[in-house]
């Protein structure tokens, strides 16, 4: 399954690569090739991904040799295709479009982790507050049936 996911990746990275190739020269602005770009984005993230998930396979998947040399190739093959398309980009749209975009790309993954974060502590803070609630229900409901028994005892002996 990694390896198919390894293919996928690189499979994905080098048709994002032939559709940047074949809309640069006529794309009027960075808008017309987004969608490869983002394809090569997702493409570069499988093999990263499918290179990380065997490390935690068995030494047979970890060290074996054609499995070294295809996660070494395959990292090679995103690097390379990655810097074709900078190079494109930065030749059709002008100097730095390249770098601006994987800050742009960087920034936003940034904002969205945050933004988990910022849920998740969130919802951490509603569970302990409604985990609270219930602690103060329980103690309030323990002392009225203390009560409550307390009037029943003290009833029952005065009869």
């Amino acid at each position: 399954m990694v390896v198919a996911e390894a293919l996928a990746g690189i499979a994905l990275i080098k048709a994002s690569v032939d559709g940047i190739k074949s809309a640069i020269g006529t794309a009027k602005d960075i808008g017309d090739i987004a969608s490869e770009i983002d394809a090569l984005f997702t493409g570069e993230k499988q093999v990263q991904e499918a290179r990380n998930k065997k490390a935690g396979g068995g030494i047979a998947a970890q060290f074996g040799v054609d499995t070294v040399a295809k996660e070494i190739i395959d990292a090679k093959i995103a690097a390379e295709k990655m810097q074709e398309v900078a190079t494109m980009v930065d030749m059709r749209f002008g100097h730095g479009t390249w770098a601006g975009i994987l800050a742009e790309r960087q920034r936003r993954i940034q904002e969205a982790r945050e933004a988990a974060r910022e849920r998740a502590r969130a919802a951490a803070k509603r569970q302990a507050e409604i985990e609270e609630m219930l602690k103060v229900g329980g103690l309030v409901l323990g002392v009225v049936i203390a009560v409550v028994a307390a009037i029943l005892v003290a009833m029952q002996a005065a009869w």
